[in-house]
């Protein structure tokens, strides 16, 4: 799970299912001179519950746990923006419904109100959010590029860092050296036959996508830097084939400035 895949509509997405959790306890209808429940007494308000509220609940979670899926994964036919999409929508239009049904003398609570606007932002942003080049932007900014070590020290820690305290094995083949005057990444993309290829522990100097192995278009995931990952084969002397932490396995098209573990 990548947090920096979260787009700026994904965090209104988020924020309307807040703001939607809030409203859930307070007054949903009003009467002079009455104490009316929240939505969450079933008794009085049968269907304002689960035409509403659970069901703009499920649909944030699915938007959101769609950001973390493959591209394409489908249930029952839809994928999970899809059915997050629909049920938005139709909490919408509930909600539009019970400011439109308000019971005889009886006002609209601010229950009622602050749900409405929840729902509607967040079906509008199901609907628009990805065409919005203002929603679609990353929710977290860009990180710096890491920095080369100075001559002589070590890069650090992290995920899967070999490190210098791990033995190598007997008949271990040693990582190929950089050419004199060279980086470590022209040893990532010197073009070493297939055959002969060394898995080695790797870093990014700014966020890059990991493509799906079969030419898939769409990113399987995104590397991250400051996080180690593993090479475990080369396609052309620029391109590698990556292993990230929960072992998924994806073509990695830019190489420049990796950093060798």
């Amino acid at each position: 799970m990548n947090i920096r895949s979260l787009t700026r509509g994904d965090g209104v997405v988020i924020g309307a299912a807040a703001l939607l959790f809030i409203a859930s306890f307070l007054d949903f209808y009003s009467v002079t001179g009455a104490d009316l429940p929240s939505a969450w007494d079933t008794d009085t308000y049968r269907l304002v519950l689960p035409a509403v509220f659970l069901t703009a609940f499920i649909a944030a979670g699915l938007l959101i746990a769609a950001r973390f899926q493959p591209e394409g994964r489908k249930v029952g036919g839809l994928t999970l923006t899809a059915w997050g999409t629909a049920l938005a929508v139709a909490a919408a239009w509930n909600g539009l419904w019970s400011l439109i049904t308000t019971p005889a003398r009886a006002d609209l609570g601010a229950g009622c109100i602050l749900a409405f606007l929840a729902v509607v932002a967040l079906a509008g942003t199901a609907i628009a959010g990805p065409k919005i080049p203002a929603l679609a932007g990353p929710l977290l900014p860009e990180p710096k590029p890491v920095t080369a070590p100075p001559y002589g020290g070590q890069p650090g820690t992290g995920y899967g860092y070999p490190g210098g305290q791990q033995p190598q094995g007997y008949g271990a083949t040693p990582q190929p050296a950089p050419p004199y005057g060279g980086s470590p990444q022209d040893s990532a993309g010197a073009g070493f036959p297939a055959a002969e290829f060394t898995p080695f522990w790797f870093a990014v100097p700014v966020a890059r996508p990991l493509f799906a192995e079969d030419g898939s278009p769409s990113p399987i995931a995104e590397l991250a830097p400051g996080t180690w990952y593993l090479a475990v084969d080369q396609r052309g002397p620029s391109t590698l084939i990556a292993q990230t932490q929960d072992g998924r396995r994806g073509v990695l098209n830019d190489t420049s400035g990796i950093q060798r573990g």
